[in-house]
């Protein structure tokens, strides 16, 4: 099932994605959940009736789809984790997870601008699969993390690069608005089974920049459950940036930053595409 929240004026709404076109669940079951957090986490109790629930389908090309995920509690990333990109960067190969986090106000929507700020001169993209953690919770076993997971989305960790090599800390860097592009849907679990198994891809103007699978993970989606629920509690509707192959602009010689006007899209299989054309802060 895809999941996706949209706009068909001024409210958002949650509604499931079929071909084409998009049933609001919103209007159709209004009483289920008022955002798709609430229905992420009410998911056990909610599944089957969402699954049969029919309405008015709106056609995909007359809304406008929003961040499947308005305002994500935690947008939590993994860095150095692909083999081509660890010696792109020039660096050891991890014995242990780097994670940093994009700040909640970095979420934008699949097909919407990505902004690039007046005071970056170097902002790079980054093909991703993402994953949104439902049931979640704490110190969740290697053998239990599938169980954790909601769904799946592609991603585009857009890094300001000039501002995440200015410290040691990649906060600031990964976090500026409209720099945490996801969706275009969320595709349940259950329609995935093994999440090691997507291609990936990115395009900046039609150029092939990035071309991986996710087998090549050096720490699998199970391990990286395993080893944040150890610190944090993983709540319905966190996000979960996986990482990126080689490929990212800063490793091409010289360097290939966005610039205004670039479109950018970004694939993963069967979870669908982001395209978004980069533009001035103003």
């Amino acid at each position: 099932m895809k999941l996706a929240t949209f706009t068909a004026g001024q409210t958002p709404e949650i509604g499931i994605v079929e071909g084409d076109s998009i049933v609001s669940l919103s209007r159709a079951a209004p009483r289920l959940a008022a955002s798709m957090i609430e229905l992420i986490a009410r998911w056990d109790a909610l599944e089957s009736e969402v699954r049969k629930t029919s309405g008015p389908r709106l056609a995909l090309k007359d809304v406008r789809l929003l961040p499947p995920i308005l305002r994500p509690g935690k947008i939590l990333a993994i860095g150095l984790n692909y083999a081509d990109h660890i010696r792109e960067t020039g660096r050891e190969m991890p014995t242990k997870q780097v994670w940093f986090c994009k700040q909640p106000t970095a979420a934008n929507g699949p097909y919407d601008p990505i902004v690039l700020p007046k005071v970056s001169a170097e902002v790079d993209y980054e093909a991703e699969l993402v994953v949104v953690i439902g049931k979640g919770g704490r110190h969740i076993a290697k053998d239990s993390a599938a169980k954790a997971v909601f769904g799946y989305c592609a991603g585009n960790d857009v890094s300001a690069r000039d501002w995440q090599s200015a410290t040691p800390q990649w906060m600031l860097g990964k976090s500026f608005d409209t720099h945490a592009p996801f969706g275009p849907w969320i595709v349940t679990a259950d329609e995935i089974g093994d999440p090691h198994t997507l291609g990936l891809r990115s395009f900046v103007n039609g150029e092939k920049r990035q071309d991986s699978n996710t087998k090549h993970l050096v720490f699998n989606v199970w391990d990286q459950i395993e080893h944040v629920s150890k610190v944090m509690t993983l709540e319905p509707g966190d996000l979960i940036f996986t990482g990126t192959p080689g490929g990212v602009g800063m490793a091409m010689t010289p360097p290939c930053f966005l610039k205004p006007g670039d479109r950018v899209r970004i694939e993963v299989d069967r979870l669908g595409a982001l395209d978004a054309v980069c533009r001035a802060e103003e």
